[in-house]
């Protein structure tokens, strides 16, 4: 599912009174939730919720062309380094070659080195050593 739809519904569900929204788009399938139950003091003051800050993470993620995203593969844990005391494999403002190993998921217990599709800059990661990554979630910024 194309990124700018998921952040459409999330703005949707936001804009909205529901408290959670399944859609199912062929083998695809996506559920957004969010709490109701905090209130605030004034009616004008948004509500914090972990909807708003999936919206502002899907946000930034928009800001680049489809081209310069490196995606993940599989669903797993997403790793900078090859242990924990290595040095990353890449930082930002790095320079990478087609090919080269950038991050690796592990899944299942197999470590699997993710590569660059193309040569470019790393220009930002979006995900932290030691996050969740789902199918399709975009990884890192190579321009």
């Amino acid at each position: 599912m194309d990124i700018r739809k998921v952040k459409k519904l999330i703005e949707l569900v936001q804009a909205s009174d529901i408290s959670e929204l399944e859609i199912k788009e062929g083998e695809e399938s996506i559920r957004i939730c969010r709490d109701l139950s905090t209130t605030s003091a004034s009616p004008n003051k948004p509500m914090p919720n972990k909807t708003a800050a999936v919206s502002q993470t899907s946000a930034q993620q928009t800001d680049y062309d489809e081209d310069d995203l490196l995606i993940s593969p599989m669903v797993g844990t997403f790793y900078l380094s090859p242990s924990p005391e290595s040095a990353p494999l890449v930082k930002v403002g790095q320079k990478v070659e087609a090919g080269d190993t950038v991050c690796i998921i592990e899944a299942m217990k197999m470590m699997n080195q993710i590569q660059a599709k193309h040569s470019g800059i790393v220009k930002t990661i979006l995900c932290e050593s030691g996050d969740a990554v789902e199918f399709d979630q975009p990884l890192m910024v190579i321009e």
